[in-house]
């Protein structure tokens, strides 16, 4: 039987599995972004960590917000969530000191699945990875997600794409769906193009998830996004049953 407690967080609904770490942007949040509830079948707590600019946050720099984002993982677990994740990538520069202030599962970053990528694609095939600002992929960013090698990794800028740069790091403007899918569906071809090892793709950024089928299609090759990684883990502390035949 099932226990409920009350905490000393008050929260105002309980059945959240995952908690999202959310710093502040000024941009839409189209269905299959991170910041859109109807992307996923389960809910997910949201959680505004007031101070922490996205665009900020975008430079890669890992002492800036670190007792923010623990403050704020620390409400999250006591409101009851199993997992705790993050609306950026760049937030791997904050994956080591808020899963050592919590005791449920973190993830701050889609970065976090490069270096399980990288093993299975094998030591001669390379991983592109597309993020929002190609500057701030800095060696705190790289190590906060277990990457001690990026050799293999093919990491491709969004910020040269005038409207993905217009509505997500200026925050200005408003988005055009299809315009926006051109772009990332052109730096995903420019990358396979440029790289014939090339056996992957990674979304890094928490907006592109949305693209991701228009990206496979295009290139022909496996892609991985953030949404599936918050799915995986999802299953994971939620676990099913399963009746095989025999």
């Amino acid at each position: 039987m099932a226990v409920y407690r009350t905490t000393s967080a008050r929260p105002v609904a309980y059945g959240y599995t995952v908690g999202m770490l959310c710093a502040e942007w000024n941009v839409p949040f189209v269905p299959g972004d991170l910041n859109n509830a109807s992307t996923f079948d389960f809910p997910v707590r949201y959680l505004a960590v007031d101070g922490a600019a996205g665009a900020d946050v975008l430079t890669g720099d890992a002492d800036a917000y670190g007792e923010l984002f623990v403050a704020a993982a620390k409400q999250l677990e006591a409101e009851g969530v199993h997992a705790i994740t993050g609306n950026c990538g760049y937030m791997a520069a904050y994956q080591d000191v808020v899963a050592a202030a919590v005791n449920v599962p973190v993830f701050m970053s889609s970065l976090l699945q490069a270096p399980m990528l990288l093993r299975m694609l094998g030591p001669d095939r390379r991983l592109a990875v597309l993020v929002a600002n190609g500057g701030g992929i800095t060696e705190g960013v790289l190590r906060g997600a277990g990457i001690t090698d990026p050799s293999r990794l093919l990491i491709q800028g969004l910020d040269h794409k005038p409207h993905f740069n217009e509505v997500i790091l200026q925050e200005v403007g408003t988005l055009d769906e299809e315009l926006f899918r051109r772009e990332v569906v052109e730096v995903a071809v420019e990358a396979a193009e440029s790289a014939p090892d090339l056996g992957a793709i990674l979304l890094e950024c928490s907006d592109l998830p949305a693209y991701a089928r228009s990206v496979s299609e295009a290139t022909g090759l496996p892609v991985f996004d953030w949404a599936g990684f918050i799915r995986y883990v999802h299953d994971a502390i939620t676990p099913h049953s399963y009746r095989g035949t025999y």
